[in-house]
């Protein structure tokens, strides 16, 4: 198995595992493929959060550490 940090492989890191890089997939583009939009959901790329608002602008490049979360009410 090849090194997901090896230049020779195009990846990105969502919520710590190794994804397959997509040239000019958006923050946008993932949230729709991961069925993870709706409300209560938060981005980080690189220690960063993402608005909302930068979603559908935001291209993920190689190498780029993208967290998901979806925050959860309740006592």
């Amino acid at each position: 198995m090849q090194d997901p940090n090896s230049t020779d492989i195009k990846t990105f890191f969502l919520n710590g595992r190794p994804e397959k890089h997509l040239q000019g997939q958006t923050i946008a583009d993932l949230l729709a493929a991961k069925e993870a939009s709706g409300p209560g959901v938060a981005v980080e790329r690189n220690q960063q959060v993402v608005r909302l608002a930068e979603h559908v602008q935001t291209v993920i490049e190689v190498g780029d550490k993208i967290e998901i979360v979806r925050l959860v009410g309740g006592g």
